[in-house]
């Protein structure tokens, strides 16, 4: 259990942080009125948006203006709620749109004397927000409208005036003009440049649930979002420590592992589903297994629940697809460098920017170097990660993007510690957390990832438009492994096994997807179709031995132990597949929406055994449906109810040579999402998830399975992120997770799924000083709780939970960042993943990085 004193300890901390935000809150708030200047009365609520299809910043002999492009600029209705030296200014009846349809934000700093930042954002589907904010008081922005849109003029608040910059990209610092180029650029206007729809620590819109740009709050179901900047303020350098922010996913990871698995609302397996990853929106079957270096992800997307329809087979969960770094259409240069301790070291670059002065041809390359040590005696880790990316604009209209990456990981293959020892009590005492249990001088495992493809868009026009995508994945492992496989009478000695690759275990994945979008109304009846077809293959070849060497005193250990003889694996395995998919997101009303769509899969696989020389081939065909529905009684809130189905092909026959049916998963879900503020949205579900077909052991015949098995999890989820106030994020959630055996011939009914709590908590925030002397230092806070877990189907042995607390201060000015990050505050153990009762994982230990990155 939690031991209470760290609990109290925790608690505190979040408490003092919760009570500093407050207060920081309150007095921005307490003079806010006086400043606050009331341009236009409150709008009266339409339903017709009005795009803004350009954004222009021009100098004046008094300062800078800023025109919103659009020939409905009288029309645009505006809000003053201006605080401090903040000007702000809401427009709820209009939508920053490129003339492609693709969403943009703009931002330019210190454009002129006495202004610090100026920036106009999308800040929900129907609301641009501008904001002007001032170095010493509240700047004075007149509004008017003019030929080319609406116009706010901003004054500055000195005499001389400075002459507008270009503006920059939100990942990219503006840099201060030089007085002496000050009259060369003088005519120079502000470009309006493409960032997407994140703000932080909020994600207004995704591609994962519905292969679309829609509002996350228009979509039924629940979709949470690890953007960027959460990755950069936690310091994550692996997929699993940033999926630690989702309600509802458990991290199947430790220290040592090789690979980033999860498990969501329950299910997922030990290793996470290697059909529940995706890449880009392209299935990435390697992606689980191996460590994702986390230098060329722009953001995580959780899909959570069944996704076949749009995504074929997979975990009835749900669904984890990153989202890569794109081209920059502006100049951007970034170096970062990390020391820890355990001999942690690691450095980071990346850059993007045109190759020619068109910017039609756009750069992007990402690279990462890492060594480290570990807790864990005779362990090491050395990992090198380059992932260079082009795209080429043909015209307003067409898109097409180039991308590579490569990744090399070296370190001792590491099973884990037995539950014998650890989380079960053993008379010779506690095994050490840092026991190796393979061999110092024979364990040296190596993963080689190369991923190669391209991602074609094209828009017809503004209603319909086409992408095509193509991705090519190699993965080869080389080395030994061994681990463990049973104990003897005196507990303290380990049988062992081992797989030596006798040449590269290798797999190769290809994957093709091909849909068109399109927009058409049918009468008053708005419609969003996407209809297309995916292919892949994935064919995996094993050439190695396994077999068994001498026990090792796990109390006591002895190394330098021979391997044993072993027996040949050698066998080839395809598996391919094709699905045709089609969906339609109809809006009946502003307020009232729905989703309906369908998949239809054929899935084979061929396994060729070349040691018994036998070839055995299965082909199974599956139908998933998906209905929802959206209803928002008032614009910020949204009621939605959903039902989906997913799919995974079993391989092999019952004792009577019948192949089996595909697993199935069917889910309800109910929930709610609100955006609470401008800037902070939340997202309450209730779900009802069922896996069937589920294989169980025969009763009539114990060498083979029968799909009689049966497994539930029901559970509430809540997930809130965003930006409190100016300065102060945050990212939480809680999830009640009830997932148990229905049917089993094996385990008895009403026995919890393994790895899957019934509670867990995820918070984390962070605060940045916005003003004064100390502006740009920060402080964040994280607390990680994890509830007592199943370490097995048969409930024979559990994890203890645990709370754990990270925390960090920064400091964030112009181009410069410099960051201590520390993980386990309080240095306690806990285990964060078990395999079976002889792989049971620690977690990390006290750990403590530092960081400094400068842009240029």
């Amino acid at each position: 259990m939690v031991n209470l004193l760290q609990l109290r300890r925790s608690l505190l901390l979040a408490g003092v942080f919760f009570i500093l935000g407050v207060q920081a809150t309150w007095a921005k708030d307490t003079n806010s009125s006086s400043n606050a200047q009331i341009l236009v009365q409150s709008p009266i609520p339409t339903s017709e948006i009005i795009p803004v299809t350009g954004v222009k910043a021009n100098p004046t002999t008094k300062g800078v203006e800023i025109i919103l492009e659009t020939p409905l600029g009288e029309q645009l209705q505006v809000t003053n709620r201006s605080t401090e030296n903040n000007f702000i200014a809401d427009i709820p009846n209009a939508q920053l749109r490129l003339p492609n349809g693709n969403a943009f934000n703009f931002r330019s700093e210190k454009p002129i004397a006495g202004i610090t930042e100026i920036t106009v954002t999308n800040v929900n589907e129907n609301t641009v927000q501008v904001t002007v904010i001032g170095e010493n008081a509240l700047p004075t922005v007149e509004l008017f409208d003019g030929d080319e849109g609406l116009i706010f003029a901003v004054a500055s608040t000195e005499a001389a005036t400075q002459p507008p910059q270009t503006a920059q990209l939100e990942e990219q610092p503006a840099s201060e003009t030089p007085p002496e180029e000050a009259t060369a650029q003088q005519d120079q206007p502000i470009e309006l440049v493409v960032t997407g729809e994140q703000d932080g620590y909020r994600v207004q819109a995704g591609t994962t649930a519905t292969k679309t740009d829609t509002p996350l709050r228009d979509i039924p179901q629940s979709i949470q979002v690890v953007p960027r900047q959460v990755i950069e303020d936690q310091k994550a350098n692996r997929l699993g420590d940033a999926l630690r922010n989702v309600s509802g996913v458990i991290t199947t990871t430790g220290r040592a592992q090789e690979g980033d698995g999860v498990i969501i609302r329950g299910f997922g397996g030990p290793f996470g589903s290697l059909d529940s990853f995706r890449r880009n929106g392209l299935k990435d079957g390697i992606g689980p297994s191996i460590l994702a270096d986390p230098i060329n992800i722009d953001r995580i997307e959780v899909l959570k629940g069944p996704a076949s329809v749009l995504f074929g087979q997979g975990s009835p969960g749900g669904t984890v697809n990153i989202i890569t770094k794109q081209p920059l259409p502006e100049p951007f240069y970034q170096i970062e460098g990390t020391i820890g301790n355990f001999d942690f070291y690691r450095g980071t670059l990346d850059f993007s920017g045109p190759l020619n002065e068109q910017r039609t041809v756009l750069y992007r390359l990402n690279a990462a170097a890492q060594t480290s040590g570990s807790f864990i005696d005779f362990f090491d880790e050395q990992r090198y990660f380059i992932s260079p990316t082009l795209s080429f604009l043909f015209g307003d209209r067409t898109k097409l993007t180039l991308e590579t990456e490569y990744q090399d990981t070296t370190s001792p293959g590491y099973f884990g510690l037995p539950a014998l020892g650890t989380v079960i009590e053993n008379p010779n005492g506690k095994i050490p957390l840092s026991r190796f249990t393979g061999e110092p001088s024979e364990s040296d495992y190596n993963i080689r990832v190369f991923r190669v493809g391209y991602d074609f868009e094209h828009n017809f026009n503004d209603q319909w438009q086409i992408r095509n995508a193509f991705r090519a994945s190699f993965r080869n492992f080389s080395g030994l492994q061994i681990g463990l496989s049973g104990v003897e009478d005196d507990n303290r000695t380990f049988n062992r096994f081992y797989f030596d690759n006798l040449e590269d275990f290798a797999v190769k994945n290809y994957v093709l997807d091909t849909y068109t979008v399109g927009k058409f109304t049918t009468g008053n009846i708005q419609h969003q179709l996407v209809i297309g077809f995916d292919l892949s293959r994935e064919q995996t070849r094993t050439d190695g031995i396994f077999g068994s060497l001498a026990p090792l005193d796990l109390f006591n250990p002895v190394y330098g132990q021979p391997l044993g003889a072993g027996d040949p694996l050698k066998s080839l395995q395809n598996n391919d597949a094709l699905g045709i998919y089609l969906q339609d997101q109809i809006t009946l009303a502003d307020n009232l929406k729905f989703l309906i769509g369908g998949r239809f899969d054929i899935r084979s696989s061929k396994l060729e055994d070349e040691i018994a020389a036998s070839v055995t081939f299965q082909q199974d065909e599956a139908f998933s449906p998906r209905l929802g529905i959206v209803y928002q009684p008032i614009p910020p809130i949204s009621l939605y109810a959903s039902y989906s189905r997913s799919f995974q092909q079993v391989t092999g026959t019952t004792f009577d040579n019948r192949l089996f049916q595909p697993e199935r998963g069917t889910q309800y879900e109910i929930g709610i999402k609100a955006d609470l503020t401008d800037r902070l949205s939340a997202t309450l579900a209730l779900y009802d998830l069922t896996r069937s077909n589920v294989l169980t052991s025969d009763p009539n015949n114990s060498l083979f399975s029968v799909q009689t098995g049966k497994q539930r999890s029901r559970g509430v989820e809540l997930d809130i992120s965003g930006e409190i106030s100016p300065g102060w994020n945050i990212i939480t959630g809680y999830a009640y997770t009830d997932a148990r055996i229905l049917e089993d011939n094996s385990f008895d009914v009403g026995n919890r799924l393994e790895n899957a709590p019934e509670h867990s908590f995820n918070f984390w925030t962070t605060y940045q000083i916005q003003q004064g002397s100390l502006r740009g230092l920060g402080f964040g806070l994280g607390l990680f709780f994890v509830g007592e877990r199943q370490g097995n189907l048969g409930n024979t042995f559990s994890l203890p939970s645990y709370l754990r607390t990270d925390a960090s201060i920064f400091y964030k000015r112009d181009r410069f960042n410099a960051a201590i990050n520390i993980k386990n505050l309080f240095d306690i153990d806990y285990f964060a993943t078990a395999i079976n009762q002889f792989r049971v994982y620690p977690g990390d230990p006290f750990t403590v990085q530092g960081t400094i990155s400068w842009e240029f």
